[in-house]
């Protein structure tokens, strides 16, 4: 049985190549908090997670304080085990945020270890559905400055001509009228057999104000409406969700089976977006989608498709990947010394063990530095 021997941890910053916009924030730098769990058997096990755009240390601290020391000794194979004693551990600091991101990232790499132990693609240790390809949507649409609606529907006909059959866009920063002709311009661009989806990143603070940009959207039949409020406003969600047409999808920042269980009951998502970096790691992942499964609902988890690929692969109610196809958004590409391929829409699953990916320490070592690496254990 593969036992934990040590645990390494970093906290990875990247400057954006260019100054990105969402609606209601902008970003010049990404920090990633990543972790190598290996064995006395010297096999390692990889997680990683976004822990902000400041502050990444929070996450990282987290790991080496509180959740690493309680998996030092413990065979990984316990994974159900390990992660109540972490959580337990961190209950009166954690629950949510960086804490829960942590754990997150360390279950992610014992469920990577146990997979590479066996010599299995992560995909076929947990069973999969699929076992080549899974199909992906091309998210982009960001603010850049001088970027036109036009610029905009050529950046989503780009995704198309790639063979991307799903797209998504930003929406929420602008007045209405600046948002409908955005969202026009890229329909108008991909055409009316190419899904688009639309993402708020919590826009809105009411619902009359939600309903003059979404009434303004409907005549463009989006597949979804992504995160129109704060995690917080269940009710929001719910009351916006039978007020429109449009689907609605949420979950990327929420945590927690409890809370998800809330959100689907009240009715505010028909779409979860729960992303395995930090809703409680790929254990946790899987009772949502889970529980998900059990009320109809489907499972599109948020970025990351190194980590999500496989997971959508063996998660019978989930649909598609997101994917960014380079790298001046989701920079944490820059960190692996593989990248996932995609054809005709799919994205092409690794046959490697686990992950199938490694993280290039070079990359590591030139945007963290040559100490960046802690360890916990021998």
């Amino acid at each position: 049985m593969p036992i934990i021997e040590s645990v390494q941890v970093a906290t990875v910053p990247i400057p954006l190549d260019v100054v990105t916009s969402f609606s209601t924030r902008t970003v010049s730098e990404r920090h990633y908090c990543i972790v190598k769990v290996r064995s006395r058997e010297g096999v390692e096990g990889i997680g990683f997670c976004y822990v902000g755009s400041a502050a990444g240390d929070i996450a990282k601290t987290a790991v080496e304080q509180l959740l690493a020391p309680k998996l030092i000794g413990q065979n990984s194979h316990r994974s159900e085990g390990l992660w109540n004693d972490m959580y337990a551990e961190s209950i009166l600091q954690g629950r949510a945020g960086s804490v829960m991101r942590g754990i997150s990232i360390l279950d992610t790499a014992i469920w990577d270890l146990n997979a590479r132990s066996v010599g299995l693609p992560l995909h076929h240790f947990m069973g999969c559905v699929v076992d080549d390809r899974v199909p992906a949507y091309a998210s982009g649409g960001y603010y850049l400055e001088g970027k036109t609606p036009a610029k905009l529907g050529k950046e989503m006909e780009s995704f198309v001509k790639l063979g991307f059959k799903a797209v998504k866009m930003k929406v929420g920063r602008l007045s209405p009228r600046e948002e409908e002709a955005r969202v026009k311009a890229a329909r108008s661009s991909i055409g009316e057999d190419i899904l688009l989806t639309l993402d708020a990143n919590n826009a809105w603070r009411d619902l009359p104000t939600a309903m003059e940009y979404v009434r303004r959207f409907e005549k463009y039949n989006p597949y979804w409406l992504e995160e129109p409020f704060s995690p917080d406003a269940i009710d929001l969600h719910a009351r916006l969700a039978k007020s429109t047409s449009i689907t609605i999808a949420t979950g990327e920042i929420e945590v927690g089976r409890w809370r998800f269980r809330e959100l689907v009951d009240a009715g505010g998502a028909g779409i979860l977006q729960a992303d395995a970096a930090v809703c409680g790691g790929i254990s946790e992942f899987r009772r949502i989608a889970a529980y998900a499964d059990s009320k109809g609902v489907t499972v599109c988890p948020h970025w990351f498709h190194d980590l999500h690929a496989p997971l959508v692969a063996a998660t019978p109610n989930a649909r598609f990947v997101e994917f960014f196809p380079d790298n001046q958004v989701l920079n944490f590409r820059r960190l692996v010394n593989k990248q996932l391929t995609f054809k005709n829409g799919d994205l092409i699953l690794h046959k490697n063990p686990g992950l199938g990916f490694e993280f290039d320490e070079a990359a590591v070592k030139k945007y963290a530095g040559k100490s960046a690496w802690s360890k916990i254990g021998k």
